[in-house]
């Protein structure tokens, strides 16, 4: 039951990632960079509520994902992964995207 979670998330890579679904934080962002070679960076945004005073303030954050062979642009919305490290910055993969019935790119 244990290899059904499990998800290959390279094609046609050099380095070669298995990943269990319930291990790692899985956030949905947009790529804001795409300068690197085989990485991307990806802004995540939440709401955090203020202890004291309860007004919500918007948090944004940047990580930088592995992109194996720069498949995806600048703008694009998508889901990342934690996973081991893979450089000294580098704690994200790009999740392969999903589809829903309708045939669309969820």
């Amino acid at each position: 039951m244990e290899d059904k979670n499990k998800k290959n998330i390279s094609e046609n890579s050099q380095i070669s990632f298995e990943v269990k679904k319930e291990e790692g934080k899985v956030f949905s962002g947009k790529i804001v960079s795409t300068k690197m070679k085989d990485t991307v960076v990806v802004l995540i945004e939440r709401y955090t509520k203020h202890p004291k005073y309860g007004k919500f303030l918007k948090r944004q954050k940047k990580f930088k994902a592995h992109d194996a062979g720069n498949k995806h642009k600048e703008g694009e919305i998508v889901e990342i992964i934690e996973t081991k490290p893979i450089s000294k910055d580098k704690r994200f993969v790009i999740l392969p995207a999903r589809q829903d019935h309708s045939g669309g790119e969820k």
